[in-house]
């Protein structure tokens, strides 16, 4: 089906007892805490497994002068040293293939010069560090700062880089109140669970990929495209991933250079990354530099409104972080200017993060609003509702749904709003200044093609496959709700198999599209069926009714198990974005509500309180999704407060690459943290009415415990995170 005009009513539609939207538990949940659900590293097979270890590049850019692995090779249980002299030859570099070991160019620091393949990981990494290399080290650049007049107009997926409405200039010259602030925001990690791992075998001339990766069918190609082989021969399989957020929608050299050795050594190879390797042999979120300026009347609406964003990438690279991008649909204003540009750093990769572009977009845009309020001496909530648009204001298409003012309402009232004292430094806990602050959230909702199956079987149970996959967000849960509610089975009369690209292709997880694409494609499938089923007892499908197991319409009721008949029966579901997503614009939306303790000697900061309003469509899981939106929360926090990967500006290294020193929220962080949603179901988005929540939890949390912080000691910090040190020469000695 194509999503080419507003859906009418569906079978999910008036079910206030249905499955769909219950807050059920995970379906896969027993096999996790069990040890039971297989990651990708703890896959065996039949005969012996050889292990590899990657040797990483010392300096950020320059070559290889010399290699001396005759040390290596001699260790025991050596069975492979792959260098640049010795590894397969692979596609060149380009934007769909990703090479290793081809060159004695060193890109960036981490660079994998070697891989040593053993008996066992532990042999492997000892005899790695055997390996003697030299290097010529070259000059490059390394932190944004310096680079901020040597930048492009990039090309990338955001749509246009730059964009302009009216005279912006002009305007915000003519403004009577204004804020022009710059905002810094600094490289980012994923730091999920699950570090990046993979075990490569050949079938014939098929390689088999058991790996951790978000997005199957993308990975299939790209690994196609790298060892010059169609993308059918190319197998990948993640049944479970310890998470992602954006780390595994790429192929890294963990799948890479396994899938070399293997085909030297004609063995089943493991590769694993270690914590501290994937701080540099895989992607991160680059640091930021934004420049906000707003103007409005002195009744506080906006005049002019633009918006400056400028990161960082390697050389050839087209990913740019679209820090202005929301900027673009939040708020209305005539003249509008967003643009962004892009610097070439020799770090390692910048690619997506956990709602790129708006996670730190908002950082910055947020506090320039909560700047903008106090300038005006209005309400910040206040200020947002008057330049609440009725349209999208650059493009002027209508909002499918646009409950942003009611979120924030809700939030106020239930957070407790009406007691912010609006002056700052004012209020005291003991040693404590306590500040209240908010900040609106916005994450796009976008619809990718994504296919499934399904098949009835002749004892009743449904089997639905797809090349989809679960990071922990609960799909397996959300699609076995889907697909049950649809054939009005029991849950566990349904089973969900994913994770596998010999499944009919998905869109797999990431963007906030996976559960709406993947389970519009699975509504499909299942519609498909229904009709199926009815047609072969010479039923209208539009009179046939699906319950306890059977199917009744026209008096006639009839079991499932007996419908499929001896050999099962199966349907095909596909999902095509359509013109709705160009019709309307698509958002998810959402108001964050902070409280925050400064202390008042040290200027530590402790997050006291939290809570978050949002709309997203009809909610598919209750419990999974405000699980969603209370770990975006939590990574908001931690973007606010401490996330903050150093660079070494001598060598392009990440010098706090391991979890003891780059710090993310921990329990002890987060007291009180809670999260909510209004009711809402958008006909424009997909099939299921719903819209993407995976991101939109992060998107505006950290801008909102900024606020706060400026609300409790007065110190407006611009450079996050907001360490202790950044507040202590603004504070007033007590």
């Amino acid at each position: 089906m194509e999503m080419n005009a507003p859906i009418g009513p569906t079978p999910l539609d008036d079910r206030p007892n249905g499955l769909v939207g219950q807050p059920l538990d995970r379906v896969d949940g027993a096999l996790k805490v069990t040890g039971r659900a297989t990651y990708a590293y703890e896959y065996e097979g039949a005969g012996a497994t050889a292990y590899g270890y990657i040797l990483e590049a010392p300096i950020g850019k320059g070559r290889i002068t010399a290699l001396d692995v005759r040390a290596a090779e001699r260790a025991p249980g050596v069975l492979l040293v792959m260098t640049y002299k010795n590894a397969p030859r692979l596609a060149a570099k380009s934007d769909k293939t990703v090479p290793e070991l081809q060159d004695d160019v060193i890109g960036f620091y981490g660079q994998a010069v070697a891989l040593v393949v053993a008996d066992s990981f532990e042999l492997a990494r000892a005899a790695a560090y055997l390996i003697k290399a030299q290097y010529a080290r070259e000059s490059a650049p390394y932190e944004l700062k310096t680079q901020l007049s040597s930048t492009v107009t990039p090309k990338g997926s955001h749509g246009p880089a730059d964009t302009r409405i009216g005279d912006f200039e002009a305007a915000f010259a003519a403004a009577p109140v204004k804020v022009d602030s710059v905002y810094t925001t600094p490289n980012q990690i994923h730091a999920m669970m699950e570090p990046h791992a993979t075990m490569a075998e050949w079938q014939g001339d098929t390689l088999v990929l058991h790996t951790s990766n978000q997005m199957l069918n993308q990975g299939q190609g790209v690994i196609g495209a790298t060892f010059n082989m169609a993308p059918d021969k190319v197998r990948m399989i993640s049944r479970y991933i310890g998470g992602g957020f954006g780390n595994k929608l790429q192929v890294y050299p963990d799948a890479i250079l396994s899938a070399m050795a293997a085909k030297m050594l004609n063995r089943r190879v493991k590769v694993a990354l270690t914590r501290q390797q994937l701080f540099h042999l895989t992607s991160h979120r680059s640091e930021t530099y934004q420049r906000v300026r707003i103007g409005t009347d002195a009744s506080g609406k906006i005049l002019a409104v633009g918006h400056e964003a400028y990161s960082g990438n390697l050389p050839n690279q087209s990913f740019y972080e679209g820090a202005a991008t929301q900027t673009r649909t939040l708020y209305a204003g005539a003249n509008r200017m967003t643009a962004h540009k892009l610097a070439v750093l020799y770090l390692p990769k910048a690619a997506s993060m956990r709602a790129p572009g708006e996670a730190v977009g908002l950082l910055a845009l947020e506090c320039a609003m909560d700047e903008l309020a106090e300038k005006l001496q209005l309400d910040p909530i206040e200020l947002r509702i008057r330049n609440e648009p009725t349209e999208t204001p650059e493009t002027h298409i209508p909002y499918s749904s646009r409950n942003l003012v009611p979120c924030m309402k809700a939030g106020a009232e239930r957070f407790g709003w009406s007691r912010r004292n609006p002056k700052p430094g004012q209020v005291r806990d003991g040693r404590w200044l306590v500040g209240i602050g908010m900040a609106a959230a916005t994450r796009s909702n976008p619809l990718l093609e994504s296919h499934a199956k399904v098949t009835l079987n002749p004892d009743g149970t449904l089997v639905a496959h797809m090349a989809m996959t679960d990071i922990g967000t609960g799909t397996y849960t959300i699609m076995t709700q889907i697909a049950a509610e649809l054939m009005g089975l029991p849950m566990d009369k349904v089973s969900v198999l994913m994770g596998d690209t010999d499944f009919p292709k998905a869109s797999g997880s990431g963007g906030s599209f996976g559960a709406n694409s993947a389970g519009s494609a699975l509504y499909d499938a299942c519609m498909n069926l229904r009709a199926k089923l009815a047609l072969s007892v010479q039923l209208d499908p539009s009179d046939a009714h699906f319950a306890d197991g059977q199917m009744t319409g026209g008096g006639q009721s009839r079991t499932l198990a007996s419908l499929a008949g001896p050999q099962g029966i199966e349907a095909d579901g596909v999902i095509h974005p359509g013109e709705m997503g160009k019709a309307y614009s698509q958002e998810s939306y959402g108001a964050h509500f902070a409280e925050v303790g400064v202390d008042m000697d040290t200027c530590e900061i402790r997050l006291r309180r939290m809570f978050g309003v949002f709309t997203a469509g009809r909610i598919l899981n209750h419990k999974t999704a405000r699980s969603q939106l209370i770990g975006g929360m939590t990574f908001g926090v931690g973007a606010a407060l401490m996330e903050d990967a150093v660079v070494d500006p001598r060598f392009g290294v990440f010098v706090n690459h391991d979890l003891a020193e780059y710090h993310v929220p921990v329990d002890a962080d987060i007291v009180q943290l809670d999260a909510m949603f209004l009711p809402e179901i958008d006909d424009k988005t997909s099939p299921l009415k719903a819209k993407g929540i995976g991101e939109v939890g992060i998107c505006g949390a950290g801008a909102a415990v900024a606020n706060a912080v400026y609300n409790a000691c007065g110190v407006r910090v611009r450079d996050y995170p907001l360490t202790l040190d950044k507040l202590l020469a603004g504070v007033q000695p007590t």
